[in-house]
């Protein structure tokens, strides 16, 4: 069987507890900017993100909450323009330290890179949201512990499809059986078991509590008390022991 060599991270609610207090008074904050009276509030965030993607929520948001601006001609370009002010907004609270990396995660991590584990990101966020989060989280360097930031609208399906895992294997060069995965949401566990990630650990965030994470290896509350250590074992009961 093989070794474990590689780790892939989803971002948002598993590498930091992005979505409330993060992409939610950000979109908020495009909205206003825009002249919108429109107020995505707690609750109403945790339904909108069944929706996978940025640009794709605010389309599911119109669609039922605000069906009148679907007749805009220009409704791909006004969804692109907010989105785009909402990452900036975003990127504004990121720089402030106003969302660090969740507990754990920075000890596992550096576990991880001085036992030679390869580190991975497969998320639906942007590239610079990955990095930017990445840059502000007191280490400079840690950006470049990651060799593979597969995000956004590199793949033309998003997660629950397994695209974006798929091509985070691809660029590693590894098998999913040597891998585990990390995530935090039902559609982050879709898109893993998708990409035949069986190796797959959850650690629930602020809004995936209760969700059905079926197929899942295992299911934490948080990294606090996992180390890799830890994952080499889920890697072990999924696979069976190396030379077996």
């Amino acid at each position: 069987m093989q070794a474990l060599q590689a780790l892939i991270f989803d971002v948002d609610g598993t590498l930091a507890d992005t979505e409330r207090d993060g992409h939610r008074p950000a979109f908020n904050r495009a909205f206003q900017e825009a002249g919108l009276d429109w107020d995505w509030t707690v609750p109403l965030y945790g339904e909108l993100l069944a929706v996978t993607g940025g640009k794709e929520r605010i389309l599911h948001y119109l669609r039922h909450w605000q069906p009148d601006f679907l007749a805009r001609p220009d409704l791909a370009d006004f969804i692109a323009g907010l989105h785009q002010r909402k990452t900036a907004h975003y990127l504004d609270l990121l720089r402030s330290g106003a969302i660090p990396l969740r507990p754990g995660v920075p000890r596992l991590l550096g576990e991880a890179r001085e036992a030679g584990i390869r580190l991975a990101v497969a998320t639906t966020t942007t590239p610079e949201n990955v990095t930017t989060l990445l840059e502000c989280a007191g280490n400079p360097d840690l950006p470049g512990w990651f060799e593979v930031i597969a995000a956004g609208d590199i793949v033309p399906a998003k997660k629950p499809a397994p695209d974006i895992f798929v091509h985070a294997l691809e660029q590693l060069g590894v098998p999913p059986e040597a891998c585990v995965a990390i995530e935090d949401s039902a559609n982050g566990v879709r898109a893993a078991l998708g990409a035949d990630l069986k190796a797959l650990l959850v650690t629930t965030s602020t809004y995936t509590q209760g969700e059905d994470f079926s197929g899942s290896a295992e299911v934490v509350a948080g990294l606090d008390n996992i180390d890799l250590a830890a994952l080499e074992t889920l890697h072990r009961r999924i696979y069976g022991a190396v030379g077996d």
